[in-house]
């Protein structure tokens, strides 16, 4: 907010000081200036505070374009070893980039890793061609069964791969990521409205990301036979808070 300049206050040719009658008006508009310049200031700090000002509020959700939903992941990991406890032990991370989710779970106490890179691998680390060699992580396409028995994991995590898939192959995608989890899983998809893709990526992910509603989920997962799981969700929630987690990416608890 801009100040007026205050006029200055020079002495009446022949060095007399200004009338009294002057003085007295704007001894009588001082308290009302003030009371303006009080109120202007009150709608200043409620529109900062209230018009964002870089903050979000708690049920908010940072959602910036195309924000990896694999990051937010990594970000989490932590937080999803306080609210899965023993679930986490065997791990399967599935997505994009995920040589380096599974070096991070590595660095998790009493937790296994594999991966699932559902894209081909491009100018791919040594750390990470060690792992696929060693068969930790594989490259495979998610919408034919994976290679793994029935409840070969303890948890899978999924994250910016079903936003990929069209309805035909979700439908056969979703209950086979089921099948391979004994404890359930955790997806992490992304916000309707968010940049997914850009356009020189789309030749890598096939399609542009079809981003979906909270309430579409929830649906679809009842309608395949998947159930929220909420004692996670509410443990997740709060480990999430006491660190101040605000993840990007829309999160879903499920039962196997």
């Amino acid at each position: 907010m801009s100040r007026r300049p205050v006029p200055s206050r020079r002495l009446a040719d022949g060095g007399s000081v200004p009338l009294v009658g002057s003085l007295s008006q704007k001894s009588k508009a001082s308290p009302l200036l003030s009371v303006a310049l009080v109120l202007v200031g009150g709608f200043l700090l409620i529109g900062y505070f209230y018009g964002g000002a870089g903050h979000f509020s708690e049920k908010e959700a940072p959602r910036a374009e195309g924000l990896s939903c694999t990051a937010a992941v990594q970000h989490a990991i932590p937080i999803l070893k306080k609210a899965y406890g023993d679930s986490m032990r065997k791990v399967l991370h599935v997505g994009p980039e995920t040589c380096t989710v599974v070096s991070e779970l590595f660095k998790e106490e009493d937790t296994e890793a594999w991966g699932v890179e559902p894209y081909e691998l491009e100018d791919a680390d040594g750390r990470c061609r060690s792992l696929v060699r060693k068969g930790i992580v594989r490259v495979a396409d998610i919408k034919f069964p994976l290679p793994y028995r029935p409840k070969s994991f303890s948890l899978i995590i999924v994250s910016d791969a079903l936003d990929y898939l069209s309805p035909k192959y979700l439908n056969k995608t979703l209950p086979d990521l089921a099948r391979v989890s004994s404890d359930g899983l955790v997806v992490f998809a992304g916000y309707p409205g968010q940049q997914r893709a850009k356009l020189s990526e789309l030749s890598k992910f096939g399609r542009p990301a079809k981003l979906r509603s909270s309430s579409w989920w929830i649906k679809y997962f009842f309608q395949t036979g998947l159930e929220e799981n909420e004692a996670a969700m509410k443990k997740f929630e709060q480990a999430a808070n006491k660190r101040s987690y605000k993840p990007g990416c829309q999160i879903f608890h499920l039962t196997s």
